[in-house]
């Protein structure tokens, strides 16, 4: 489920990510484009993943995204990460993105997501998913 109070804080733990998005990362209107942070998002949730299978894997879906507010160049991005659910091969990973200016230093959430990744043995083919 989504949350809708992105005035919330962020999660009181260290984030799985944190970057600095570069006039390079913009739009046509010149705010962050949100390819990029779905990129990042998707390294974060991978690690979180990756972290918990312990092999290779492969994001396969991406479920219940939402845009809450806009990230602009020289924010700092903090991308917070938990297993939400481990099936058999798979495991879904909420991505929270919160973001910082460096003038006024509150915290916005202004992505969040869940991301599917498939657990992969030796020969790239789907593998039982065991905790390490």
């Amino acid at each position: 489920m989504v949350h809708t109070d992105t005035n919330k804080k962020p999660p009181e733990k260290t984030p799985t990510l944190r970057v600095i998005p570069m006039p390079a990362d913009t739009n046509a209107e010149g705010d962050i484009f949100g390819g990029w942070l779905l990129s990042q998002m998707d390294l974060a949730g991978a690690s979180e993943a990756y972290q918990y299978v312990g092999h290779r894997i492969v994001t396969v879906g991406v479920d219940s995204m939402t845009f809450h507010k806009p990230v602009y160049v020289g924010d700092e991005v903090s991308f917070f990460t938990h297993v939400e659910k481990v099936g058999r091969t798979s495991i879904a990973v909420r991505v929270e993105a919160w973001a910082r200016s460096r003038i006024e230093k509150d915290y916005r959430m202004v992505t969040e997501g869940v991301y599917t990744f498939v657990a992969l043995d030796h020969n790239r083919q789907p593998t039982e998913i065991v905790r390490k």
